[in-house]
């Protein structure tokens, strides 16, 4: 990070984690400065990307969406161009919501979101194992989620 932030602009970063709808006005009550300036701090951090965006937090179930897994994949390196063929495809899979590059037993870690098993199903048979660059798809099905922060685990103090 070549930006060197300050404590106000920590306080900041961590009010604007646990609400980002919070109005400007309220925001510089909370850290002590005057509307203008803190509207320039946020900004700034926008600008230098620490800030990249700000997005509702839609509830899956409410919605639907009902059945959360992991896939682990491992991928056939023998292929030409496999990694960057299996990362076009899967960003082109909407229920994948995420996907790492992983160390360990497998070569990815993809969270897939659908509305019910059978849903599931089709992904995984109809376009996950399709890929050709996957050699082997182990699912990890969620029963139920224990912890999920918002905040950063960071000393903003």
């Amino acid at each position: 990070m070549s930006e060197k932030l300050d404590k106000i602009d920590l306080k900041i970063l961590k009010i604007l984690q646990e609400n980002s709808k919070i109005t400007n006005l309220e925001l510089s009550k909370q850290i002590g400065l005057s509307p203008a300036p803190t509207l320039e701090r946020v900004k700034k951090l926008e600008n230098i990307d620490i800030i990249q965006s700000y997005h509702a937090k839609v509830n899956a179930e409410k919605i639907g969406l009902n059945v959360r897994t992991f896939v682990l994949v491992s991928l056939a390196w023998n292929k030409e161009n496999a990694l960057e063929n299996f990362i076009e495809k899967v960003n082109k899979i909407p229920e994948i919501t995420e996907g790492y590059i992983i160390t360990g037993d497998g070569d990815f870690l993809l969270k897939i979101v659908t509305k019910d098993i059978s849903s599931y199903e089709q992904l995984l048979f109809k376009k996950l194992s399709q890929i050709d660059e996957v050699e082997r798809l182990k699912t990890f099905m969620t029963l139920s989620k224990i912890k999920k922060s918002k905040i950063l685990p960071y000393d903003y103090e």
